[in-house]
């Protein structure tokens, strides 16, 4: 049961504490069966001491024009996982103006970092990191900081929310993702933050969100969020999750090639 052919959060060295190079991840994702694979490495301010140069994003806004489609006999998409920075739900690089290409031709139109870097991407995953801005924060300002981040352009997917500790209703969060025919993610490296066999915070999280979207039939996507080759498609600790609450193969998105490109078209994302 749960047998997971798409890994649809990953990180190339581009991410600066990830460890293997694109090709890697693709003949490593290869080598276990996947039928599709998703880069989708740090969008965010924790890379670049110059975080507002858009040189340091080139590797990410032109990899869609780069990438084969089909590599090794995987399909390969291009993406990022950019940083949640307000209660607003905004996104790393909404607020940085880029008016230059990275050669220094003026653009006709300036357009800011978010914009100029994600336009071509199949999709985006929104994720926080940092959560000092959330400090004095309520419950239903965090929740609504959620739904909105999933409401922006590009986005498809809200990354592990189970990690965070953000106290936050799901329910909410599931009716809101299932209303957009959105996702939420549990991933694999979630466990990798404290014991992996004990019944930590963590864990409980991701389960409660599972029943949720068990319950009320919002669709997940499972993955791996793999910082180095040897861990793409390796989803152990997420399965035992899955089959502890009985979760809904159908409502796994990200279960095969032919389930995810069918998500990716019903969230109306455009590239």
């Amino acid at each position: 049961m749960y047998d997971i052919k798409c890994d649809t959060h990953t990180h190339t060295l581009y991410s600066r504490h990830a460890y293997s190079t694109i090709k890697e991840n693709v003949e490593a994702a290869s080598e276990v069966g996947l039928e599709l694979l998703v880069s989708t490495d740090h969008f965010s301010g924790m890379q670049w001491t110059d975080y507002k140069n858009s040189k340091n994003y080139q590797y990410l806004f032109t990899s869609p024009m780069t990438w084969p489609d089909v590599w090794m006999g995987v399909r390969l998409l291009s993406g990022c996982e950019a940083d949640i920075v307000g209660l607003n739900g905004e996104l790393f690089g909404q607020d940085i103006s880029v008016t230059e290409s990275i050669v220094g031709d003026p653009f006709k139109v300036p357009t800011t970092l978010y914009e100029h870097t994600t336009k071509n991407m199949d999709y985006v995953i929104a994720s926080i990191h940092g959560k000092s801005f959330t400090k004095d924060a309520t419950r239903n300002q965090m929740t609504d900081m959620y739904i909105k981040a999933l409401q922006q352009e590009k986005v498809l997917i809200l990354g592990h929310m189970g990690r965070s500790g953000l106290d936050v209703d799901f329910k909410a969060i599931a009716e809101a993702a299932k209303s957009m025919n959105k996702l939420l993610e549990v991933n694999e490296h979630s466990f990798d933050f404290g014991e992996k066999k004990t019944d930590s915070i963590t864990k409980r999280r991701c389960r409660e969100l599972l029943e949720i979207c068990a319950d009320i039939g919002c669709h997940v996507s499972i993955a791996t969020d793999a910082h180095i080759s040897t861990l793409i498609g390796h989803f152990d600790e997420t399965k035992k999750l899955l089959e502890e609450v009985h979760f809904p193969e159908g409502l796994i998105a990200s279960l095969n090639k032919k389930t995810f490109l069918e998500a990716l078209k019903a969230s109306g994302i455009k590239n």
